[in-house]
């Protein structure tokens, strides 16, 4: 996997660099629920700021940083991207930035 296409997966939330879920998932070639099902389950493993939820204003945000990134794909991969995303709110995100867990 190329590193600019990493690279364009990264978005700036509350001044950190994060990831989404659904890009994580990819990235590890699972489904996102499985993803997100695993780290549940393995929570005392992670630092408290690994993850977080998305507010509302958040998640506008983040879609605005997203059709900046998706500028040069066409009209059609754009409107099926809004359109396979506007049913899921509240997305949770993965801090990019490595951080040790106290304990």
């Amino acid at each position: 996997m190329e590193l600019s296409f990493i690279e364009s997966k990264i978005f700036t939330i509350r001044n950190q660099s994060v990831m989404l879920d659904r890009d994580l998932a990819e990235l590890y070639g699972v489904e996102t629920r499985v993803l997100n099902q695993a780290v549940k389950r393995n929570i005392d493993r992670f630092p408290e700021d690994f993850m977080f939820r998305l507010t509302e204003s958040e998640f506008q945000s983040l879609k605005s940083q997203i059709v900046i990134t998706l500028i040069n794909q066409s009209l059609a991969e754009l409107h099926a991207n809004k359109s396979k995303n506007n049913n899921q709110k509240n997305r949770i995100v993965f801090n990019s930035e490595k951080k040790k867990k106290n304990g």
